[in-house]
Formats: structure tokens, C-alpha cells, sequence
């Protein structure tokens, strides 16, 4: 089974982390720039509020035995100290049916069977 994980994150933990995935072999990542707040509702600073905090986004798809490896990853890498603080982020986890690799056409489904991508196109 494949599982695809997003993480957000602070945006000064993305290059840490990246590399942390890359030297335990899981390079495949895409990164995106996001804004967003979490259960504290952003954070206030004299009069203003801001609600929407910089973050990033990274998501990876892997293989299901490669998961609690991949989270615990991420996780220690992501924390701001020992214990974490508010605002380090959030992990989710979902399962992927399937995907296809568009330059070859080879669909790969949670059963790990490979195929190739039919190129009829649905009328």
C-alpha cells in the first residue's frame, strides 16, 4: 500500500528536514508555500493579530512498512526544541490508491501491481 504524507511545517525547519529525508533514502518530496494557523489562532503582537503565519508544506508518497519511519523523521527534525512549542506543525496521513508515472504511463496501485496507463481516453 502506498501512503502519502503531508507535512507543515515552519519554514525555517524545510531545509533541515528535506535533508533529513534525503540521507534516509526518501528524496521524492514536493515542497509548497502555504499560510495557515493552527489551534492558537494565529498569534498577536501588540494590537494586530496575525492569523495567517507562513509555513511549508511538504509532501512525500511511500510505501506503507516506510511510514512511522518517514513520520518520525519528519517530527524530529521539525521540532523547535526537545519537546516541540506551538506553531511546529502538523502531520497527515493518507492512503494512495494509485499513481501514475506520466513519461513512461506506468500506473502503480496500492496493490503494488504495475501496469501500463491505457491510452484510450474516456468518451
Amino acid at each position: 500500500m502506498m501512503i502519502m504524507i503531508r507535512s507543515i511545517i515552519r519554514p525555517e525547519k524545510a531545509d533541515a528536514v528535506l535533508a533529513a529525508l534525503m540521507d534516509a533514502g526518501f528524496p521524492s518530496v514536493t515542497k509548497y508555500a502555504v499560510a495557515g494557523r493552527g489551534k492558537q489562532r494565529g498569534i498577536k503582537i501588540g494590537d494586530i493579530t496575525y492569523d495567517e503565519l507562513p509555513k511549508v508544506m511538504l509532501m512525500s508518497v511511500v510505501q506503507e512498512h516506510d511510514k512511522q519511519f518517514v513520520i518520525d523523521t519528519i517530527m524530529n527534525t521539525a521540532r523547535s526544541t526537545g519537546k516541540g512549542a506551538f506553531g511546529d506543525g502538523k502531520i497527515f496521513v493518507t492512503e494512495v490508491d494509485e499513481s501514475y508515472t506520466i513519461s513512461s504511463g506506468v500506473k502503480e496501485t496500492s496493490a503494488e501491481e504495475t501496469s501500463e496507463a491505457s491510452e484510450e481516453v474516456p468518451a
